[in-house]
């Protein structure tokens, strides 16, 4: 492997950031959705079928995130879910963070509960 090969593969993201439209297709073909915010920011509005999975739990353990589908996480911008895209890819997760979190996901004019 050459040097800038070893260079790319060293600084690539594991992971793929989407949009809120690509975030829906994913969703649309099996994909799961995490929000990795707090209960907190949780109660004041979600993705109608995401799971809440706070991202210090995360972090602790991803039992119940099956490996076989494909996983999204939100959080408020996507610092966090990138965090935890990032934690879940090294895991062997197919793994994705959702650019701009749950505000893009508002300002598409997707359900929020």
């Amino acid at each position: 492997m050459g040097l800038i090969s070893s260079l790319k593969k060293a600084f690539s993201k594991p992971y793929a950031t989407v949009s809120v439209a690509e975030a829906k297709d994913l969703l649309a073909s099996g994909a799961v959705l995490i929000d990795v915010r707090s209960a907190q920011e949780w109660r004041t509005g979600r993705a109608p079928q995401a799971k809440h999975i706070p991202l210090d739990r995360l972090q602790g353990s991803t039992a119940g995130i099956q490996k076989t589908r494909p996983v999204i996480a939100v959080c408020a911008s996507g610092v966090r879910s990138a965090s935890a895209a990032r934690l879940l890819a090294s895991q062997g997760y197919r793994a994705y963070s959702l650019r701009g979190g749950m505000g893009a996901w508002r300002a598409a004019g997707e359900p929020v509960r």
